[in-house]
């Protein structure tokens, strides 16, 4: 398929390359080390099924919800731009 200067198979590496810093910019935001056993927050004991099951755990399960719901931002970018932009 002809997609102007862009060469072949250029939209599939824009895709490929989108899911990678996605998914590489959610394993950085991981917890890493050893888990807590209160909560850094409020102070409430983490369940230890949570704290084996994520470790590096900082919150319990409902500050970590109110974080998530806070800090829901979509960071990513389009890689393609506006084709009004592509045209001129």
């Amino acid at each position: 398929m002809a997609v102007g200067w862009a060469g072949d198979g250029a939209e599939q590496d824009q895709i490929n390359s989108t899911v990678e810093d996605g998914i590489a910019r959610a394993r950085s935001a991981l917890p890493k080390g050893e888990s807590l056993r209160y909560c850094a927050q409020c102070g409430e004991e983490i369940p230890a099924a949570r704290r084996s099951a994520i470790p590096g755990v900082r919150l319990c399960v409902r500050c970590q919800q109110a974080q998530d719901v806070r800090h829901d931002v979509f960071s990513g970018y389009n890689r393609r731009g506006s084709k009004d932009s592509q045209l001129r």
